[in-house]
């Protein structure tokens, strides 16, 4: 038996499942890249609002390349379950949030529809920090924005324009430094190379408030799903396993109506960035750290890593001395007590954080986890001796290559060989300070 709109009847009486009725919901949010994540984290705090009452929030999930969570949601009418473990504890809730799943390549215009249509009213995106396309110096890459959101966006765009509909809330849920900032930049760079006569229209109605993100979500193995299986008493293939923790802080600049996210525990507030910053620089910084320095050990998890006294002390040492200095606080910001709530949720055995998931995709976020850090202590003649042990154990990480799964592996890896550590140090530093900082 799986997971479905049928089959909800059957689960233990301890699982939460969905109390409003899915098909009355009008699917008002559209997002692009359905991985756990997003099912972990904003799909999860959409069906607490429409748990509470919140109508027309149900969410058409875009999947721009694979078809695997299609195969995985639309057989299970878009239900699937998230499992919070943490302290020895664990609680199982059934989300009916997503509604469907469209794989674009094969049916784009379903895509452009969806966001078209009037009862839509927010995009959200969740498609790591390659999917935004970007070329070496921050500017839109055309040829690599063919392949992802933007055309399909600018085509529903101009669909609204023309019917007189409202503008859409583009909401950027990726750890992108600024992230709202840039997704507006780059899709008005979109704007002016294919359509520039939407730029107008998109300026004055579309917004893309700043957020930041923050849930520990593995990825879900079948030794997972079948522990879950004889749990639920039925096959779910959308399961999503997460730590106990989420955080979400949203800029409070919305194009039009948006769920009571806030209801739920999602903080609307006027300034994101000593949000956001804290988050990239401490949390994920040392994140990657103990995925290069964790790997180059031969461990597996996270909190193998962070038992390990000296990567412990270096992860510490990366967060307090180096990443905090950096960092303007609000207000209600302890970054001592920050550091010391991440260390705890690092350790945790019953989130399994593989360091291979943390470690793809590396060149895309050692900007703003590590070089961010590293620029502010250069230009005033300080030094970062943690993340440079870490950019180390990344260039190692690119040598051998076995693991590596990044767009940019194969040129990093030719230049290393070919020109040195200094040269890809140069690369990644991109002129901001002295790359001999980091090497």
């Amino acid at each position: 038996m799986r997971l479905s709109s049928e089959t909800l009847g059957a689960l233990p009486a301890d699982v939460a499942v969905p109390s409003y009725d899915r098909q009355r919901q009008g699917i008002g949010i559209v997002h692009f890249g359905i991985g756990a994540f997003h099912r972990a984290h904003q799909a999860w705090y959409t069906d607490l609002a429409m748990n509470a009452g919140d109508q027309g929030w149900a969410i058409c999930g875009v999947s721009l390349r694979s078809a695997g969570v299609a195969d995985q949601l639309n057989p299970q009418d878009g239900l699937y379950s998230v499992t919070a473990r943490g302290g020895g504890t664990s609680s199982t809730r059934v989300v009916g949030a997503v509604r469907e799943v469209i794989v674009a390549p094969q049916d784009p215009e379903a895509v452009v529809a969806r966001i078209a249509s009037p009862d839509c009213r927010i995009v959200s995106f969740t498609v790591t920090e390659k999917g935004y396309a970007r070329a070496a110096d921050g500017s839109l890459d055309i040829a690599l924005a063919e392949k992802s959101f933007y055309p399909l966006l600018a085509d529903a765009l101009a669909r609204r324009k023309d019917a007189g509909l409202p503008g859409l809330t583009l909401l950027s849920c990726d750890n992108l430094a600024d992230n709202g900032t840039q997704l507006n930049r780059l899709m008005r760079d979109w704007l002016a190379a294919k359509n520039p006569a939407l730029t107008g229209w998109f300026a004055e109605h579309c917004t893309c408030p700043q957020t930041m993100i923050d849930r520990i979500v593995p990825a879900t193995t079948e030794e997972d799903r079948a522990a879950l299986e004889a749990t639920l008493g039925m096959r779910d293939e959308g399961a999503v396993l997460t730590e106990a923790f989420s955080q979400w802080v949203i800029e409070d600049r919305f194009a039009g109506p948006r769920p009571r996210w806030q209801d739920h525990g999602a903080q609307l507030v006027a300034d994101v960035a000593p949000y956001e910053t804290a988050k990239l620089r401490m949390l994920n910084g040392a994140h990657s750290m103990l995925a290069y320095c964790g790997l180059e050990r031969g461990l597996t998890f996270v909190h193998e890593a962070v038992a390990d006294p000296e990567l412990r002390a270096l992860a510490h040492r990366l967060m307090i001395e180096e990443a905090a200095p950096t960092i303007d606080a609000a207000p209600d910001q302890d970054l001592a007590a920050y550091a010391g709530s991440l260390i705890e949720r690092f350790a945790e055995p019953a989130v399994r954080h593989r360091l291979a998931q943390i470690a793809m995709d590396g060149s895309q976020k050692i900007p703003q986890r590590w070089l961010d850090t590293v620029a502010w202590h250069a230009a005033r003649g300080g030094d970062c001796p943690a993340i440079r042990a870490a950019f180390r154990a990344w260039l190692a990480h690119l040598a051998d290559g076995s693991l590596v799964n990044d767009p940019l592996g194969d040129e990093l890896r030719e230049m290393l060989a070919g020109n040195g550590a200094q040269a890809v140090a140069e690369r990644m530093a991109a002129g901001r300070f002295d790359a001999s900082a980091i090497i």
